[in-house]
């Protein structure tokens, strides 16, 4: 099974990004190469503690006849403005005509780790979550639990990070160096999106937010991105077709 490398598309994130300015003063839209979705940044608010960050979402079915791609659906503190990520999320994939399915964490900028207590399907629904449990030793705890199945994973783990992001977040990561091929997934909603900030829990809307579209390098739309239900805590990120 080949695994994802995250780490270049995360750092050189900034890289990729553009900022358009909408005349919501709220909110914002950012152009990415690599991820779609919805971050809560530094870049447009006041100094950030992010301290805890949870999501649910489905498990997509990928269409394994469009060919090889791949994509992976993950919660994030960190890695917007900054070269610290810690991650949680499941990835979908299509390779040789097979649909590949499994769940994951990562800290850059070692690289991810399959979690193998939870064994994941399309149509699932996944539980997720990162909280910074100690800031003085920067202990935190990720956990994942797949409600469909009953299977779940918990770990505290210890990682430095600059607490100044929060995403959910779609991807088509990197593989050998190279931005790859964004799969067929269909959709993935996102809902019970909440975040941490300066000690306030709160939804995303709650919040200065940019909403992340992803497009090729010719700015055609690889992936879509829904506008927030009304308590702002849900959204579904769309694969184009033809891309």
């Amino acid at each position: 099974m080949i695994w994802i490398v995250l780490l270049l598309a995360m750092l050189s994130f900034l890289s990729a990004l553009v900022a358009i300015f909408n005349s919501n003063p709220e909110s914002r839209t950012i152009v990415s190469l690599s991820w779609a979705g919805y971050i809560i940044s530094q870049s447009f608010n006041p100094p950030l503690g992010v301290t805890a960050i949870e999501a649910s979402w489905t498990v997509p079915q990928v269409n394994a006849s469009a060919g090889d791609g791949y994509s992976s659906a993950w919660i994030g503190i960190g890695g917007q403005t900054d070269k610290t990520l810690i991650q949680v999320g499941t990835e979908h994939d299509s390779q040789g005509g097979q649909e590949t399915y499994h769940a994951w964490y990562e800290m850059l900028p070692s690289f991810s780790v399959t979690i193998n207590e939870v064994t994941i399907a399309p149509g699932d629904t996944i539980v997720a979550s990162l909280t910074l449990i100690n800031s003085d030793t920067n202990n935190w705890n990720i956990q994942l639990s797949d409600t469909t199945s009953g299977q779940a994973f918990n770990k505290n783990v210890v990682y430095n990070s600059t607490l100044s992001s929060g995403e959910w977040i779609v991807e088509r990561p990197t593989i050998n160096k190279q931005i790859s091929t964004l799969c067929d997934f269909g959709n993935v909603p996102f809902s019970n999106c909440q975040i941490n900030v300066n000690n306030v829990m709160g939804s995303i809307s709650n919040f200065t937010y940019s909403k992340v579209r992803m497009t090729n390098q010719q700015n055609a739309p690889l992936a879509s991105v829904s506008t927030l239900s009304a308590d702002g805590s849900s959204f579904t990120v769309n694969y184009v077709a033809g891309s």
